[in-house]
């Protein structure tokens, strides 16, 4: 099982023992607000744990279940998967609203970037956000990605951030 650790996280892959604080997560109104279609059913966050566990069996990467080293609560989530329809891999994250504006998305997503770059040895990685989403578009300028272009991906209009290896070793 891959893990990783930043000064004040643990990243871990998840396991089917996380979804009720994943549930907590995804059936946040705030939290979802940009995520796709928004706050999800239990069902559908059973849907998507299921989902993110296969991601990691067949791609040797996924989504990380954030664990807070202070409390060992698994806070939220981040890390790589396929963009929508695409071949190119996506930087994505989630926070649980009681821990944002710590950076801890930032510090997440830095060891994401790693772990893609380092480990995968890949050669771009990508991320979007809906244009209104300023938090999290300043959380891909602040890892050092860049904005490409205005695009549309899982049906919404999203502003599209890209870095590759060689920048990222800069």
């Amino acid at each position: 099982m891959q893990e990783i650790e930043t000064a004040r996280l643990y990243l871990r892959q998840f396991t089917p023992g996380d979804l009720d604080e994943l549930y907590c997560i995804y059936s946040d109104s705030e939290v979802m607000k940009y995520i796709g279609k928004g706050v999800r059913t239990r069902e559908e966050t059973e849907i998507a744990l299921h989902t993110m566990l296969q991601c990691w069996q067949q791609n040797n990467f996924g989504m990380w279940a954030l664990v807070h080293k202070t409390d060992s609560k698994m806070i939220g989530r981040c890390g790589l998967c396929f963009l929508d329809k695409t071949s190119d891999v996506e930087l994505g994250y989630a926070i649980n609203k009681a821990y944002w504006n710590q950076g801890l998305a930032t510090e997440t997503s830095f060891a994401s970037l790693n772990y893609g770059f380092e480990i995968l040895k890949l050669e771009r990685i990508v991320a979007i956000a809906r244009p209104e989403n300023i938090a999290s578009q300043r959380v891909m300028q602040k890892v050092g990605m860049k904005y490409e272009k205005n695009a549309r991906y899982y049906e919404t209009d999203v502003v599209y951030y890209s870095k590759s290896r060689s920048t990222s070793q800069d």
